[in-house]
């Protein structure tokens, strides 16, 4: 992922790669905040929360692709930091996904029970991923149940699916999103680097803010 966004970021006309690095394994990060306007982090669990206080305590805006750690401990550390720069996390920058988690919450209200199964590639970490995380929370939020587990399965082939199934009296609503490759994701990284700086909270968590 971290070179996919280097590749987008260096075809945009209105950006600079000013440099790249992975903390994950003993790379500097401060080495490339010098002249940063914004970092995008694709790590580690372990190392994100960590990244993301460095950079705001330099007063660059981090965007946080990265997921598997505990979103409202970082906020501790958002609201905590010093300045002014903002951090925009998303658990999925595929603006396909983003609209599936929208409408899975549009469904909730008026078909309640549901089950979500996401798929990812063997490389990914935590299971289940953000993406079904986030959007068990929307669905619950609009009065949906999600039976748990929510199923996760990694599989070589794989890069990043996702099927919400809803059931109800005699029928069934299924709702699903596939990323066949990472240049799906960009589109919503590179919106994310361009608005992360005027947003009106420090730590703002979601694409669908941005749409």
């Amino acid at each position: 992922m971290g070179q996919t966004v280097c590749e987008a970021v260096e075809g945009a006309d209105d950006m600079e790669l000013a440099g790249k690095a992975d903390p994950a394994l003993g790379a500097d990060l401060t080495a490339v905040l010098d002249g940063s306007d914004v970092v995008v982090d694709f790590t580690t669990p372990e190392a994100a929360p960590d990244n993301v206080r460095v950079c705001l305590e330099a007063g660059v805006h981090a965007v946080v692709g990265t997921t598997g750690f505990d979103v409202s401990g970082l906020r501790e550390a958002v609201e905590g930091a010093g300045g002014d720069a903002n951090c925009f996390v998303a658990p999925n920058f595929a603006i396909g996904a983003v609209l599936m988690m929208q409408l899975a919450q549009q469904v909730a209200p008026h078909m309640p029970e549901c089950e979500i199964v996401e798929l990812h590639h063997e490389g990914k970490l935590d299971a289940p991923s953000g993406t079904a995380k986030r959007t068990a929370e929307l669905i619950r939020e609009a009065g949906g149940t999600v039976h748990e587990p929510i199923h996760s399965v990694r599989l070589p082939g794989l890069v990043a699916h996702q099927e919400v199934l809803f059931g109800g009296e005699g029928q069934t609503l299924s709702i699903r999103h596939d990323s066949t490759d990472r240049h799906s994701f960009m589109p919503g990284v590179l919106l994310a680097v361009r608005r992360v700086a005027e947003l009106p909270e420090r730590l703002t968590v979601g694409l669908e803010h941005l749409l």
